[in-house]
């Protein structure tokens, strides 16, 4: 008689228990995925330490006037996190914007140009300046930091060429530039805009999860859904509560919010998005796939600087003038630091654009708030690094949880 244990009967996999909510954080930190949920967190404690230094920082003035703040280096940030995502960087991106925004003033007051061929031509102007240092690097092999670091330089040089004698052009405060930032949405006008953003959420998220059951694939429970929709649906109610205790919705954020929605849209729904965070991922493995690398590498630098022409023109547009001065500074700093923040990965393949904005708002909050308690820029300076450290240490920290556990 055989003392061998005979095998376990044929018959349906064992499943293993289900894990709890908690669980599912662990397993997520653990992986490395925290998704925004640092970002949030630390936009909540920011705001908290704030309101109790000083009770004019939630005021629903003071919002709006902090949603007016982040719109052109926020525009900026979501073209680098189109290079962040291929892996790369651009320095060039607050020159570009300066450029831009002298440009447009020379053609609207010096030259007469109207206002709308005027934005085209800058918007055109800062694409084939994306193409031409996109080409050097993905053509000629020359690294990224080095053209977009001559870049910097060169187009900080043709900026002020292009405005002396003056120096500082004043765009008039009735055109259709200055209207871009001065123009606020009726309470009417925003509630409308605000359901029908909501109901589009809504719609894409049961889509999506009707396509991924159909498919076969791992989804969200119906219960997950709905708290992801009732979360961006008390977010877009809030603020529209808050912008409408003081002039109503700019349009600017309008503005900053469409474009950060379309672009997050072309990233995940369509192939060019995807050949993006491939290249970022692993650009020989993209180029064995059949994806044209270069090609890909040239149109993200050349909306990247298009993004930051657009972004200048939004911070002439606030201030009513171009100088020296506009762009230059800290933009490019921040304008990087917000999107890191926002959870953009610097080695490349990861991160979305929701991500620029909220970290747009992160480092808008600390400088609206430091401004609110009157404190030197020193001070803000120290602690914007600070948080821009934490964020660099979070995301190799995420990496490295990513790749123990083999998910990179």
């Amino acid at each position: 008689m055989s003392d061998i244990a005979a095998p376990p009967a044929a018959g349906p996999l064992a499943t293993p228990p289900a894990a709890g909510p908690l669980d599912a954080v662990k397993r997520r930190v653990r992986s490395g995925e925290l998704g925004a949920w640092p970002v949030v967190i630390g936009l909540i404690v920011i705001w908290t330490v704030f309101q109790i230094l000083n009770d004019r920082f939630l005021t629903p003035e003071n919002l709006s006037n902090l949603a007016l703040q982040i719109v052109g280096p926020g525009i900026i940030s979501v073209g680098i996190v189109l290079v962040l995502l291929l892996g790369e960087i651009d320095l060039s991106a607050g020159s570009v914007a300066g450029l831009g925004a002298a440009t447009l003033a020379v053609l609207t007051v010096r030259q007469g140009i109207a206002d709308v061929p005027a934005i085209l031509l800058v918007l055109a102007m800062g694409l084939l300046i994306g193409c031409l240092q996109g080409g050097i690097f993905a053509k000629l092999g020359v690294p990224a930091f080095i053209v977009t670091l001559a870049g910097n330089l060169g187009w900080q040089g043709l900026q002020l060429f292009v405005l002396k004698p003056e120096g500082t052009i004043n765009i008039p405060y009735d055109g259709f530039i200055a209207k871009l930032s001065s123009t606020f949405l009726t309470s009417a006008a925003g509630w409308i805009i605000g359901i029908l953003v909501i109901a589009a959420y809504a719609a894409a998220v049961l889509v999506d999860h009707a396509r991924r059951t159909k498919a076969g694939l791992p989804t969200r429970s119906m219960v997950a859904s709905a708290v992801r929709i009732g979360g961006v649906a008390v977010i877009v109610l809030a603020t529209l509560l808050v912008l409408g205790g003081a002039r109503g919705v700019p349009l600017s954020l309008l503005i900053l919010v469409g474009i950060v929605a379309i672009v997050d849209l072309v990233l995940r729904r369509t192939r060019y998005g995807r050949g993006i965070f491939a290249v970022g991922g692993n650009a020989e493995a993209a180029r064995r796939a059949g994806l044209n690398v270069a090609g890909i590498r040239i149109s993200v630098f050349a909306l990247c600087s298009m993004f930051a022409a657009l972004g200048g023109i939004m911070i002439a547009s606030r201030g009513f003038s171009a100088g020296q001065s506009t762009g230059a500074g800290d933009v490019l700093l921040l304008s990087i630091a917000a999107a890191v923040i926002g959870g953009v990965s610097l080695f490349g393949g990861r991160g979305s654009t929701y991500g620029a904005l909220l970290g747009s708002l992160v480092l808008g909050s600390i400088s609206n708030g430091m401004f609110l308690l009157s404190l030197d820029s020193s001070v803000r300076y120290m602690i914007t690094a600070a948080v821009l450290l934490a964020a660099v240490i979070l995301d190799a920290l995420s990496r490295r949880g990513r790749r123990s556990s083999g998910r990179e």
